[in-house]
């Protein structure tokens, strides 16, 4: 009776742990589940690949614009934290990024928030790897406006070809960015975009989950 309780105390705590992260993409086992491509202006290309021995995925963009997004419900209250690991080895630079000739980015990681798919009924926090824009400024999308913000998380200080490592708080900077304690997203998408400034930017993107701390 004592061995059955203690297995069974063994499950619940192993359910327990597994709930305190929330896989999104993993593509260090060469997996693309529910991610689905949504281009804008032609295509960048991406397709799974290793580098420095794991798998990633792959960025490659000439005068083009699509992302990749998956569509799940995230309740930031049980996981807020977003967690993933970048690189790029092409970088785009002397872009005006707060104007609409100048809205490319090496790299992008960004949630969406929204009521409904109409645009005016939608959030998106941006998370970019700028060119030309100091780290941590924040600005309002040329296209979107203030439904869309952007956050300069790496800037043209990071070094090329070298993975980084990056983890926010989504619920915190949902507040700070929008002035609304928001309690879940709907969808994460990444974007290796070049099409506005018809520009060549290469990146990886790592693996990518939600975490309890």
């Amino acid at each position: 009776m004592k061995l059955l309780i203690m297995l069974g105390l063994a499950l619940w705590s192993g359910q327990l742990l597994a709930a305190d992260t929330l896989p999104i993409g993993e593509f260090s086992a060469h997996r693309l589940d529910d991610w689905e491509q949504k281009s804008f202006k032609g295509q960048t290309q991406y397709r799974l690949q290793s580098v420095d021995g794991i798998v990633a995925l792959k960025a490659e963009s000439r005068a083009a614009g699509s992302g990749m997004f998956k569509e799940r419900r995230i309740y930031l209250q049980q996981t807020p934290f977003l967690n993933w690991s970048w690189r790029i080895d092409q970088r785009l630079s002397g872009l005006n990024e707060q104007s609409k000739a100048g809205d490319d980015y090496a790299a992008r990681i960004y949630v969406v928030v929204k009521s409904s798919w109409a645009f005016w009924q939608t959030k998106a926090v941006n998370y970019v790897w700028a060119g030309n824009t100091a780290k941590d400024t924040v600005w309002p999308n040329a296209f979107a406006g203030d439904h869309a913000m952007m956050l300069a998380l790496r800037g043209a200080e990071a070094p090329l070809q070298v993975w980084l490592h990056e983890k926010r708080n989504i619920r915190a900077d949902l507040q700070t960015l929008f002035g609304e304690d928001i309690r879940h997203i709907d969808a994460v998408a990444l974007m290796t975009d070049t099409d506005n400034s018809n520009g060549q930017a290469l990146a990886y993107y790592g693996d990518i989950w939600f975490s309890k701390d």
